[in-house]
């Protein structure tokens, strides 16, 4: 109980600093989460480093607030790749809860909202599906201002919008998610998450389908190159992810497949706030792939 009284008079402070200077807050956030502080003369670490390019470079790049927005962000993917293929099959655009029209979508579908994480809801059967439960979380989300509790400005520069999209059809509940982390325009890592309804199994390998041990809090599962099969339009992933990365020194690009070709999901700068955990060995193998240019 203290504990989620300290959590959630940390994320007040944060929410607030947010508002005045995303460097103090980003700092109080990495004391508090890493319980050590935060380097931003010289940031060694994979998570300072992204830090900086959060503070210094993202904090006030529109380019960066487009790509960010899960709607806008499709116009960024077409403009780029000119492969409308890529994206998503979108249901609806809507500002409101109230403007939203459940009865043209289909049995099966996602809607999310546009400005921040993790505001998602997955409708498998839609004879099942609780609207009034969907649409007292979504009005939830479209109030809440998602850069500030986490010290992510380049989401507060979203205009919150609700979209549907279609839902990818996988042998798992949910699709695998296929995360490349790109460095000054080259795909270098992937990130792999499995099971993401239940277990959240997350598996790192090279472009050669290595499986490379990032962590050491047993989140990779054992002989994960054996047991977690090479997409079969990988190569295609790579090439996208590429030609998506090109305009930044770092960026995640996350992909779906479907019927054996590619779907950009989104793409994402700042992952898990910056805060994301590696082992010492991980965190150096990341932190030499980004150059900062300082």
């Amino acid at each position: 109980m203290i504990e989620k009284i300290k959590k959630r008079f940390q994320s007040i402070i944060i929410s607030i600093l947010s508002h005045f200077s995303i460097k103090l807050s980003s700092q109080l956030l990495y004391l508090w989460t890493k319980n050590e502080k935060l380097d931003l003369n010289n940031p060694k670490k994979f998570n300072e480093k992204l830090m900086w390019l959060k503070i210094y470079r993202y904090s006030n790049n529109k380019q960066i607030f487009k790509c960010s927005d899960k709607y806008q962000m499709r116009q960024y993917v077409q403009q780029k790749t000119k492969n409308e293929d890529l994206l998503v099959k979108l249901y609806g655009v809507y500002d409101k809860v109230e403007d939203i029209e459940w009865s043209k979508f289909p049995n099966k579908f996602v809607i999310k909202c546009t400005h921040g994480c993790g505001f998602n809801i997955v409708c498998t059967d839609k004879n099942k599906f609780n609207i009034e439960m969907a649409k007292k979380n979504l009005k939830k989300w479209l109030k809440m201002k998602f850069g500030y509790k986490t010290a992510e400005t380049h989401y507060t520069h979203i205009k919150p919008k609700i979209i549907c999209e279609k839902f990818i059809e996988s042998q798992n509940i949910l699709p695998i998610d296929y995360k490349f982390y790109c460095f000054n325009g080259i795909p270098k890592v992937v990130l792999v998450c499995t099971d993401r309804a239940t277990a959240r199994k997350a598996d790192f390998f090279d472009l050669d389908w290595n499986e490379l041990i990032l962590r050491d809090d047993n989140t990779n599962t054992k002989d994960a190159k054996q047991k977690i099969k090479k997409p079969n339009s990988f190569n295609e992933m790579i090439r996208y992810a590429s030609i998506l990365s090109k305009d930044f020194e770092f960026v995640r690009v996350d992909f779906y497949e479907e019927n054996e070709k590619p779907i950009v999901s989104e793409l994402t700068y700042t992952p898990a706030a910056c805060l994301a955990y590696y082992s010492k060995t991980g965190d150096e193998y990341l932190s030499n792939l980004l150059n900062l240019n300082v």
